[in-house]
């Protein structure tokens, strides 16, 4: 089983490296003397934003969550508004609800169920009147 905290703390070492902070785009968020919005150190040793775990874009952490987020055993491929919403109570990154939407909208489960319930556009054909006699 994957062990979340542990590859957390590493994705978010190898993103506090110099050379990645820039990549990233937190450098503001992780330094300490800038007052607002800023990642805080929890007691297992990863970062956070009110309390939410910061997954920065190293060890694929994004695309395992957002995976087991969709495709869960209790949300059988939800919107990517109602990921969101589920996701954002426990997680963080930059562009996190962009990243959703991209996600779900290149599932394919999702496509063809919306593709089913979609009334088709083809042409309105006028029907033909019939003649009173």
């Amino acid at each position: 089983s994957l062990n979340l905290p542990k590859h957390i703390l590493e994705a978010q070492i190898e993103a506090q490296k110099p050379e990645n902070l820039k990549k990233e785009d937190v450098c503001g968020m992780i330094r300490t003397d800038i007052p607002k919005e800023r990642l805080e150190l929890r007691v297992d040793g990863t970062l956070c934003l009110n309390g939410r775990s910061w997954l920065p874009c190293y060890g694929d952490l994004r695309s395992v969550i957002m995976h087991e987020s969709h495709k869960s055993k209790y949300y059988i491929h939800p919107g990517s508004e109602k990921m969101y919403q589920d996701m954002k109570k426990l997680h963080w990154w930059p562009n996190m609800k962009a990243d959703i939407a991209t996600y779900v909208s290149k599932c394919l489960t999702c496509a063809k169920v919306k593709a089913k319930h979609q009334r088709s556009s083809g042409l309105l054909v006028q029907p033909a009147i019939p003649v009173w006699k």
